[in-house]
């Protein structure tokens, strides 16, 4: 990261809106450019999820997630806002996303080096799998 301004997006689930504002702040005051979400569906705004049936909620999400890895392919690192050690399926899925690409990860609470290469080959091994049901239905 020898830019003047390093790009930095957030990751982690929106039920921390308050932890997003603070860390997002801190790290805009270091000189870091932050990328965060684009809403907290999880905490206030809820309504973007109103009168939408499965289908749309589930197209939603996926385009979501989808949004979230084009963020981390533009930035130089990542930083988990994971309080008490919290990560959800969708945030691990990030973090293996942003290692496999060889991004710095830093968390808000620590998580062993270890659990992280644990958990990217759980999420390998699953996409292995997955393929190689796709291949024997073709």
């Amino acid at each position: 990261m020898n830019k003047a301004y390093p790009v930095i997006t957030l990751c982690g689930s929106t039920r921390f809106r308050k932890e997003y504002e603070l860390k997002q702040k801190e790290l805009t005051l270091q000189g870091n450019i932050v990328i965060s979400v684009g809403l907290f569906g999880h905490d206030g705004d809820s309504e973007v999820w109103e009168n939408m049936d499965e289908g749309t909620q589930t197209k939603t999400k996926i385009m979501l997630d989808d949004m979230h890895k084009k963020k981390i392919d533009m930035s130089d690192s990542i930083f988990v806002i994971n309080p008490q050690g919290y990560i959800g399926k969708s945030t691990w899925s990030e973090i293996c996303y942003a290692w496999m690409l060889g991004k710095h990860i830093d968390f808000l609470e620590y998580v062993a080096e270890e659990e992280i290469k644990k958990t990217v080959a759980e999420h390998l091994q699953k996409a292995e799998e997955l393929a190689w049901k796709q291949i024997d239905f073709i």
